[in-house]
């Protein structure tokens, strides 16, 4: 577990955009249960790939992206454990990982990012991906 004053700026680094922070099972089943429309998932990490890449990654591709996910929520591995493990029950058949980064559509997952497409990438490719993933799956046209 890490020291709180250790992963707050992490954190704000996606609720200061907007995310909705989910730090227990309840809340993420809760949010889950009654998700309407899309919704971007991070699942956040104080990793230097999350740190380089994916969060910079998902704040680029917001600030520029004309279609966006209805809903952003945000969980915390390492911190916020029983969160992290119910959303990645939501994630499955995927294997745990953090960081990691999904698109739903009402409850069903129709698109992930494991932690192995985020590293050894920057926050470019990553704000990429994700702006052509907000396209395919946010717009209009994915209805």
């Amino acid at each position: 577990m890490y020291p709180p004053q250790l992963v707050a700026p992490m954190k704000a680094e996606l609720t200061n955009v907007g995310f909705q922070e989910l730090t227990t099972a309840e809340a993420v089943d809760n949010f889950m249960t009654n998700a309407q429309g899309t919704t971007l998932v991070v699942i956040n990490s104080v990793c230097g790939c999350a740190a380089g890449a994916a969060r910079p990654g998902v704040r680029a591709s917001l600030s520029r992206s004309e279609i966006k996910p209805d809903n952003l929520v945000t969980v915390f591995a390492g911190v916020d454990t029983d969160a992290v493990n119910k959303m990645r029950e939501y994630t499955l058949p995927y294997p745990p990982s953090s960081p990691a980064i999904a698109i739903f559509k009402d409850d069903e997952l129709i698109h992930f990012i494991e932690r192995h497409h985020i590293e050894g990438r920057s926050a470019e490719m990553i704000a990429q991906h994700l702006q052509m993933a907000y396209e395919e799956f946010c717009g209009e046209k994915a209805e």
